[in-house]
């Protein structure tokens, strides 16, 4: 499976000069817990309702500054051609969240863990299925 099969949408974006207050309204409004910072389509960072609270809020900072000033810069990408293994050892090797997707360098997307997790719970119960009709209701047709 490759990324780009497994992104649940359009990303989240702003631009950099975009304050926190903007930000943390998008973030609500969209219901994600993330926002691509964007310059000419490229990602430069990321701002993770976590950067909110801890560089903005623990800190009694202005929320009338840009995100530019709080965002993650350290920004982990991955290919949406990529293979969904790659994803899962830079979410691990990099003990982060989320991972903007991009294509031609451009981000398209925003893969989460929880993304992962629901499909592999959704694929477990598709495995499981037959064997609890079997086993559980003494069904037999579906095996």
């Amino acid at each position: 499976m490759r990324v780009h099969d497994a992104v649940r949408g359009a990303p989240v974006v702003a631009a950099p000069a975009t304050t926190v207050a903007a930000v943390a309204a998008l973030m609500n409004s969209e219901g994600v817990g993330a926002v691509v910072v964007v310059e000419h389509g490229a990602p430069i960072g990321i701002a993770t309702d976590r950067d909110l609270v801890v560089r903005v809020l623990a800190r009694r900072l202005d929320p009338g500054i840009p995100i530019i000033d709080v965002m993650s810069i350290n920004l982990v990408t991955v290919d949406a051609q990529a293979d969904l293994r790659e994803a899962t050892r830079l979410f691990a090797n990099n003990r982060i969240r989320r991972l903007p997707v991009v294509k031609d360098g451009r981000v398209v997307g925003v893969l989460s863990v929880d993304d992962l997790v629901i499909d592999a719970v959704g694929d477990l119960a598709t495995l499981v299925r037959p064997v609890v009709d079997g086993v559980v209701f003494g069904r037999r047709d579906r095996m």
